[in-house]
């Protein structure tokens, strides 16, 4: 499966586009340093949600995107890290007071926010990541200045579900989240989904614990911050008989390393980013983590700066998706010895698969493209 994974992770560099879904961008683009073509004249601009710029997820993600875009593009930036949710309007009004031309805000929760600076700064142009702009009552709304950027991790939280269900020795696997929002009701969907489909599939009987996408209920610690929280509930999970966990809670998911690392054959999914990439320090925390289910922000965030820059912003929805590369597995690092050939040949197969229709992964939250 060596070269599945690796193509998995490879594939979002080059084909994301921003003006459309599921089309190549244009030639000179993120990764040219003569793509923006206003250069110092430009100013991008970011917005963090609460976890900061480190989470080692969505928001450090995004944030290395911005920051690729400084350096490849020659622009001037700003950023504002957000350490509550009462920071989200007060720091995206200090973007707009700062003269940006682009805002890009990061996270589901400053969609109300974002939709408000959206609608009294007509000339500024905003993106917002894992999200639609949203009016002051949470309900989307479509406004010409505001891009979103979403991604249909669904999918590729399917084939981790798959590969957990085929990996786990004791025919329970878990998940989790930070709080009942649809970027993260999307990956527990999708992973219980995967599951459900190699237990169909192969006439067995792995359980999910954590949640049930039929009642859109389960463990929901309630935040993205108090990593104790993570560590409670994945030691509850493994000692119930689970060996492989997801977390999907952005910096909380460090509690479920931390639980991982004090017990045998006991391993982790992560989510947003490779999770083996961002951890690099800790070695430990790197042996447990057996794949990622990514979002490729970075790229997508990136590419969206190069095209305001160019004079080309378009606020049409981009979602990334397994076909276009916006989304997939990481590789499996430590664990590549460990996951059978078999296995392997059959997610190869499931993600063309997905990518074809022949399998359709379905979830409430998945974001709709344009």
């Amino acid at each position: 499966m060596k070269s599945f994974t690796r193509a998995l992770a490879l594939t979002g560099a080059g084909v994301l586009t921003l003006a459309a879904c599921g089309t190549a961008p244009d030639e000179g683009g993120s990764g040219s340093s003569d793509a923006g073509g206003a250069g110092s004249d430009y100013k991008a601009c970011m917005v963090s949600d609460a976890g900061g710029w480190d989470d080692k997820s969505f928001n450090e993600s995004s944030h290395d995107g911005l920051l690729a875009a400084e350096k490849n593009l020659g622009i001037e930036k700003a950023e504002a890290e957000s350490s509550s949710d009462s920071d989200f309007a007060p720091n995206i009004n200090n973007m707009v007071t700062e003269g940006c031309d682009l805002i890009v805000t990061v996270g589901f929760l400053l969609a109300p926010a974002t939709g408000a600076a959206g609608e009294a700064n007509q000339d500024t142009d905003f993106a917002i990541v894992d999200s639609t702009a949203q009016d002051a009552d949470g309900s989307p709304i479509t406004l010409d200045n505001v891009k979103p950027i979403e991604f249909n991790t669904a999918e590729a939280a399917f084939l981790a579900g798959y590969l957990a269900a085929g990996m786990s020795e004791t025919g329970k696997v878990a998940t989790y989240g930070g709080m009942n929002i649809p970027t993260v009701t999307i990956f527990m969907d999708g992973y219980a989904d995967g599951v459900a489909y190699y237990n169909e599939t192969k006439d067995a009987d792995v359980q999910v614990l954590g949640w049930n996408k039929d009642t859109q209920e389960g463990s929901i610690v309630g935040t993205f911050d108090d990593q104790s929280k993570g560590k409670a509930v994945s030691d509850e999970f493994y000692n119930a008989g689970a060996d492989i966990i997801m977390p999907v809670a952005g910096p909380v998911g460090a509690g479920t390393l931390a639980s991982a690392k004090e017990g045998e054959d006991r391993s982790v999914i992560w989510v947003d980013a490779d999770g083996y990439e961002t951890n690099a320090s800790d070695e430990d925390a790197q042996s447990v983590i057996m794949t990622s289910v990514m979002k490729e922000m970075g790229t997508a965030v990136e590419d969206v700066i190069s095209v305001s820059a160019d004079g080309e912003f378009d606020a049409t929805p981009y979602v990334g998706t397994l076909e276009n590369g916006g989304v997939g597995l990481a590789p499996f690092h430590d664990f590549e010895d460990d996951v059978p050939e078999e296995l392997s040949t059959e997610l190869d197969t499931l993600k063309q698969d997905i990518i074809d229709g022949t399998v359709t992964v379905e979830s409430k939250a998945s974001p709709k493209e344009a």
